[in-house]
C-alpha cells in the first residue's frame, strides 16, 4: 500500500537566519623602500572544499588542520566554487601573523589571514591567490581562491595579502 506523505512547512515566527561566508582580499605591492606600487581590494570565492573544511571545524566531527598558508600563482582562469588548487602556483608561504579573529560588523565575526611574499618569493606576473591547509605546494585543501588583475612582482618587491572571511 502506497501512502502519500504530506509535509506541512513550519511557520516562521521570526526573522530568517541568512548566515553566509564572504571573503574580501587586499593585495598591496610595495617596492624595497616600502612605497606602494599597486593596491587592489576584491571579493573572492569560498570553495566547496573550503566550506566543508569550515563545517568540519565548527562541528567537531573531524579535526582538519587549521588553514596556515597562502599561495600565489599565474593562472588567470576565473575562480570557481569547485576549484581545489590554484591553476599555476608559483609560491606558498606561512601565514604571518597566525590566523586571527577581528570585528567587521559584529564582535569577532571575521577571520583574518595575512601573508607577505618577500623579496625573491613569488616573483612574476601574478594573477591568483588562495589560502591553504598544508605547506606542500600544489596540494589542498584550499579554502578560497581569488583571480585578480596582473600584479607584476619584481625580485625586490614585497606583496602583502590581507584576506578577511566574514561569517555573518
Amino acid at each position: 500500500m502506497n501512502e502519500e506523505v504530506i509535509q506541512t512547512p513550519v511557520p516562521s515566527t521570526g526573522p530568517l537566519e541568512l548566515t553566509k561566508m564572504t571573503g574580501t582580499v587586499t593585495l598591496t605591492l610595495t617596492d624595497k623602500n616600502g612605497n606602494v606600487k599597486q593596491e587592489q581590494t576584491l571579493s573572492n570565492i569560498i570553495t566547496a572544499v573550503g566550506l566543508a573544511h569550515m563545517a568540519n571545524r565548527i562541528s567537531g566531527v573531524s579535526s582538519p588542520a587549521a588553514m596556515g598558508w597562502m599561495a600565489v600563482g599565474t593562472n588567470a582562469v576565473a575562480a570557481a566554487v569547485g576549484n581545489t588548487l590554484l591553476g599555476a602556483e608559483v609560491a606558498r608561504v606561512a601565514l604571518s601573523p597566525a590566523v586571527s579573529i577581528v570585528t567587521t560588523t559584529q564582535a569577532n565575526d571575521t577571520i583574518l589571514y595575512q601573508a607577505t611574499f618577500g623579496a625573491g618569493v613569488g616573483t612574476g606576473a601574478l594573477t591568483e591567490a588562495g589560502v591553504f591547509g598544508v605547506v606542500t605546494a600544489n596540494t589542498g585543501p584550499m579554502l578560497n581562491r581569488l583571480v585578480f588583475a596582473v600584479v607584476n612582482k619584481g625580485a625586490s618587491d614585497l606583496l602583502a595579502i590581507s584576506w578577511k572571511v566574514k561569517v555573518a
